[in-house]
């Protein structure tokens, strides 16, 4: 991994972004990091250089939105993503990464479609309380699709939005989640080899742009108000569904 001024000024504009969007707008954009990283590393390499600094991001956002999570809901998809994470190390080497991409994909741009043509009033459909293995199915599809590419914020985000939280507890609530999916990631990511020594320089060099990632994009979720927040969640989600169903195709 050659760590040239071009390879610090890429890695650094990846790091800040993935710091906004996970520390002020739900995490659903925050993959899209690894994939600036990747190109200019192997993609493994660019795994392991972004997981320490997203951890990173996790600790420094959890005192600002400490106690606003929905623990219900949190509990559940944790519970789920576990098992998730499980299998994205058992089948990492073998799983389709651009298969991955496009489901993720289409699923995102999905939602947002079927979100729309109900506040429309195009589909009527009554609320109901989803069922419990509704949250854990998409807490393991996120612990998988994150463990895999670091892509689990879209399909969190699916099951996050469609429950109508709160833009605060809704943030407060894909901190959490993704405080212990990181965590979880972290001993299989070592012993696949992920980690090297150059990753650890990269990352000590790359934490200042995390920190001011994070920073700033806490600062953006309170100026910015619910309903803008939600436009923005949505059009980010379609824009990284979108991202991803091109890198998947192509």
């Amino acid at each position: 991994m050659e760590m040239s001024l071009a390879f610090f000024a890429l890695a650094g504009l990846a790091t800040v972004f993935a710091g906004i969007s996970k520390g002020g707008f739900g995490s659903g954009a925050s993959f899209a990091a690894a994939s600036i990283l990747a190109l200019v590393l192997e993609p493994g390499l660019a795994l392991g250089v972004m997981l320490p600094l997203l951890m990173l991001i996790d600790m420094v956002t959890l005192r600002p939105y400490w106690g606003k999570w929905n623990w219900q809901v949190c509990v559940l998809m944790i519970l789920g993503a576990l098992p998730g994470v499980g299998l994205g190390a058992l089948l990492f080497v073998r799983a389709d990464a651009d298969v991955i991409r496009v489901l993720i994909g289409v699923i995102s741009i999905g939602f947002v479609v079927w979100q729309m043509a109900r506040a429309r009033g195009w589909l009527s459909i009554a609320d109901r309380e989803k069922p419990a293995w509704v949250g854990a199915l998409a807490g393991m599809v996120a612990g998988f699709t994150s463990f895999v590419s670091h892509a689990g914020g879209p399909p969190a985000a699916v099951y996050l939005l469609s429950l109508r939280l709160s833009k605060t507890e809704y943030q407060a609530s894909t901190v959490l989640i993704f405080f212990f999916v990181n965590i979880a990631k972290f001993v299989p990511y070592a012993f696949l080899g992920m980690f090297t020594l150059q990753t650890g320089i990269a990352n000590l060099a790359l934490a200042p742009f995390a920190l001011l990632g994070a920073w700033i994009g806490v600062k953006a979720h309170h100026m910015v108000p619910e309903r803008v927040f939600f436009a923005l969640t949505y059009v980010m989600l379609v824009a990284t569904g979108a991202k991803l169903i091109w890198d998947g195709l192509t």
